[in-house]
């Protein structure tokens, strides 16, 4: 117990007060809180909650001096130092404060992570195989591709299995702490995989949550443009993707079906979304489209370079759709897999196409596009918009130490001013660790890396290669990124990492819990100098969780989303029994 006298206080009658008596501090832990209360203290005109934040900084206030016996503090669970965190709590008057105990928080820490399930969990539905949250993190889209009921539009039937693998997109709102909307397609179909990817995100929200676009990589209609026939399914796995609108309310209502212009069997159009922050214009990407064009607004029929891929443009008027472009790289080649990422800016002006497969042995910026002597190594394409509308590729980007099958571009991230450019390369293989190691070491196969990349006017640099702190083969670190809007807080999973912790910053070194997953957080200060700031677990790792699968950040980085599509609890809702495993790849989605 500490007192702070102010040398006593003379009330006139020769008397002296005293400081108040000790409160007794204690803390719960509840989702993305710390909530205090304490005992009265005899004495006490006002109470100061105080934070050390990590063991050795020294108590500080936080916030305004209180009056009531409580208080709540809202955190950033992968940003909190759980384990050196101390609270304690001045019971104060004109005479001065009297510290309480000291309380910690390394007891709470899974408490405070947020897990969500979906409404009508059932096994390989792969819940959380796509997210999307909106700028402050308020609402949350998620898909589960193998969800299985032959509903249709909003809040349909659940409960039936008559259309295997048609799948479903789940709204939850943080208002209300509940699940929102159960959305499915306006021609719910099996196999449509409504809200699945093979990798690039398939949902997409405005920055106020209010549009949410969904893709359909297996839907099979041969429509055209914007909601053409939904019936005739005579182009298998051409894809489709569904654009909904909410209004005040929280009610949900399609409000347009878009095809592509050059619809084509196994096109797998809508496998990747980006939208802009006002949910006006929406990038497609279609990894399988197979026209040998190259640049903006080529022969969208011709089909000579199997599985090339290609991107496309829409803008949204008064509520009316419409493709403003339709885009292919520089240097098309049959099997690119050019669109299997797409990432927007927030005025939607520039545009990032990753094509993981792309042969070139360049490295760097704008190299030698023809030269392809390092098969899959990948490239990302970075485009702009003038204000006529006129797309133009600005840069051919390339890592800095590029190898064949490293998958270079298989995820993309961009800052909301499009000047930050992240892009993941799963498969690289060095067996360096953190920022700017040995790029040249290749001994950890498919370990993963990451590169950041920053323009300048129209000149793009790399500035940082990253690297897990616990690099591990087959770990495949950068199959999913999440950016802030200012580009300064990066989150990237690693999918099959093996290490059996959970919550934030345990043992890293643990490899008892194969393909569990794990995500990384890492944060840029001023000067352009990248930090790891947290290794993230989910609340109740376990084997083949496949945990960073898909992540999602708010505008500010201080919501993570984290989808975990092989979890396996049978559980229901948000905060369930995260131990009963009797639901093999049900999937599940951490808040942090």
């Amino acid at each position: 117990m500490t007192a702070c006298s102010n040398n006593g206080y003379d009330d006139g009658g020769g008397s002296t007060m005293q400081p108040p008596s000790a409160s007794t501090l204690t803390i719960d832990f509840d989702f993305k809180q710390l909530r205090f209360s304490w005992t009265a203290a005899s004495g006490a005109g006002n109470y100061r909650l105080l934070e050390d934040p990590d063991g050795a900084s020294g108590f500080t206030q936080v916030g305004s001096s209180l009056t009531a016996t409580s208080t709540n503090i809202d955190i950033a669970v992968h940003f909190h130092n759980w384990a050196a965190a101390r609270y304690a709590l001045d019971a104060c008057n004109s005479a001065g404060c009297t510290r309480s105990n000291e309380v910690s928080t390394t007891a709470g820490m899974l408490q405070a992570i947020g897990y969500v399930k979906a409404s009508n969990t059932e096994a390989d539905d792969s819940f959380g195989q796509s997210l999307a949250l909106s700028s402050d993190g308020s609402t949350l889209a998620t898909g589960a591709p193998g969800e299985a009921s032959d509903a249709i539009a909003i809040d349909g039937d659940q409960t039936n299995n008559l259309a295997i693998g048609a799948g479903a997109v789940y709204v939850f709102s943080s208002s209300s702490e509940s699940q929102e909307a159960y959305i499915k397609a306006s021609n719910t179909a099996e196999f449509n995989l409504f809200g699945a990817s093979f990798l690039g995100p398939p949902v997409a929200l405005s920055s106020d949550g209010n549009t949410l676009a969904v893709g359909a990589r297996g839907e099979e209609s041969a429509a055209i443009g914007i909601d053409g026939d939904q019936g005739d399914n005579s182009a298998v796995d051409s894809g489709a993707v569904y654009v909904f609108t909410r209004s005040p309310g929280g009610v949900w209502t399609q409000q347009a079906y878009i095809k592509a212009l050059n619809t084509g069997d196994g096109d797998f159009f809508g496998e990747a979304l980006a939208l802009s922050s006002d949910g006006n214009t929406l990038a497609v990407g279609a990894r399988r489209e197979d026209s040998a064009a190259t640049g903006i607004d080529g022969d969208g029929a011709d089909d000579t370079a199997p599985l090339a891929g290609a991107a496309y443009v829409f803008t949204r008027s008064g509520g009316v759709w419409s493709q403003q472009a339709y885009i292919k790289a520089s240097n098309t080649d049959a099997g690119d897999a050019f669109g299997i990422s797409v990432a927007l800016s927030s005025d939607g002006n520039t545009l990032a196409v990753g094509a993981r497969a792309e042969d070139s042995a360049a490295v760097d910026i704008d190299g030698d596009q023809g030269d392809n002597l390092a098969v899959d190594a990948g490239a990302a394409y970075a485009f702009t918009r003038d204000g006529g509308g006129v797309w133009t590729q600005q840069a051919y980007i390339k890592a800095s130490n590029t190898g064949a099958d490293d998958l270079f571009g298989e995820a993309l991230a961009l800052s909301s001013d499009g000047s930050t450019l992240v892009v993941g390369a799963r498969n690289e293989d060095s067996a360096a660790t953190g920022i700017g190691g040995d790029q040249a070491d290749e001994t950890t196969l498919e370990s993963g890396a990451v590169y950041v990349f920053t323009r300048s006017g129209s000149t793009w640099l790399q500035q940082a290669y990253i690297k897990a702190s616990n690099t591990g083969a087959e770990d495949l670190f950068g199959e999913a990124l999440a950016l802030s809007s200012d580009g300064n807080t990066l989150a990237v999973g690693a999918v099959l990492e093996d290490s059996n912790a959970t919550g934030i910053n345990g043992d890293q070194t643990d490899n008892s819990a194969l393909e569990a997953g794990a995500v990384y957080v890492f944060t840029r200060s001023g000067s352009g100098v990248w930090l790891q700031q947290a290794y993230v677990k989910a609340s109740n790792t376990e084997e083949v969780d496949l945990f960073g699968e898909f992540l999602a950040l708010s505008s500010d980085g201080n919501i993570l989303a984290v989808g975990a599509p092989g979890e396996s609890s049978a559980d229901f809702g948000i905060g369930g029994d995260q131990a009963d495993n009797s639901a093999p790849f049900a999937g599940a989605v951490y808040i942090y």
